[in-house]
């Protein structure tokens, strides 16, 4: 037995049974991302980087997109920062000068700074939109009518269970990607008929240096340690850990696929049980 673009070599048989065999160094399963095209926004470290390498792992070739010019293994790096304004038009140029059609859209930036509600002021949110919002969304628009012609589309964004769940202290990330969370759903009910995908990723603790910082704010703020703060965040999370950045881009990996084809419109935790609604 031999099934069309999956990762198995014939079967044996044993005693009328079939033994399905993988290929060594591969998975069981085919994500069928070989020739795929991903761009990956914030990729030089973190979430993004670590989306990146799962995706290029897969066979995807991967375009990265970050601040410094240190790329995560892709084909092609573009070094830009999300908080100028004249970043994404010089993305989404030298996307389409390197002749790749975008297939798989990971739409991904760095966190703002802490903050309280009733302390962060319009000036702030001003200070964090272009990054978080209005590049993303700019790009996004850019490249969807390729993928919608094509009849194949994906467009991951990576958010937070504040989404679900505002957490203390980050008002600015509450706010803002709650916002990206909206657009992204209303997006998912447009072009679903037109074979094209949008997802939110919602991290819960995940080992980066990014949690590291927010983990020193908050213990600062508290009067802990940042060693007392971690430990209590741990004690919060039903897996009693933190999440290792590939499992979340291997997460990624799946939803970008063809794969995930019904998947549409959805916000996946990954956060080991740490949000506590449905």
């Amino acid at each position: 037995l031999h099934r069309e673009g999956r990762r198995f070599e014939p079967v044996t048989a044993h005693h009328g049974l079939c033994i399905l065999q993988t290929k060594e160094g591969s998975s069981g399963v085919d994500l069928q991302l070989d020739g795929k095209t991903a761009l990956v926004l914030g990729a030089s470290r973190g979430l993004g980087r670590a989306i990146a390498e799962s995706l290029g792992q897969e066979g995807a070739q991967v375009i990265t997109v970050a601040r410094s010019g240190e790329s995560a293994g892709g084909v092609h790096h573009i070094t830009a920062d999300l908080d100028d304004p004249a970043a994404p038009a010089a993305i989404i140029a030298a996307v389409r000068n390197a002749g790749r059609p975008v297939d798989i859209l990971v739409l991904n930036s760095g966190g703002p700074p802490t903050g309280s509600a009733a302390d962060t002021t319009p000036a702030d949110f001003a200070a964090v939109m272009d990054r978080m919002f209005n590049a993303q969304l700019t790009i996004a628009q850019a490249f969807l009518p390729q993928m919608r012609e094509r009849g194949f589309g994906r467009i991951l964004a990576v958010a937070s269970t504040s989404v679900v769940t505002p957490i203390p202290g980050l008002v600015l990330s509450n706010a803002v990607r709650a916002m990206l969370a909206s657009w992204c759903k209303t997006l998912a009910t447009e072009v679903a008929a037109d074979g094209v995908t949008v997802n939110l990723l919602l991290p819960g603790q995940i080992a980066t240096d990014r949690l590291t910082s927010l983990h020193a704010a908050m213990a600062q703020r508290s009067g802990m340690t940042s060693e007392e703060m971690t430990a209590r965040s741990l004690a919060a999370i039903p897996a009693r850990r933190l999440g290792r950045p590939e499992e979340f881009g291997d997460m990624a990996a799946f939803l970008a696929s063809p794969r995930a084809g019904y998947v549409t419109g959805c916000a996946v935790r990954v956060d080991g049980g740490l949000t506590a609604t449905l």
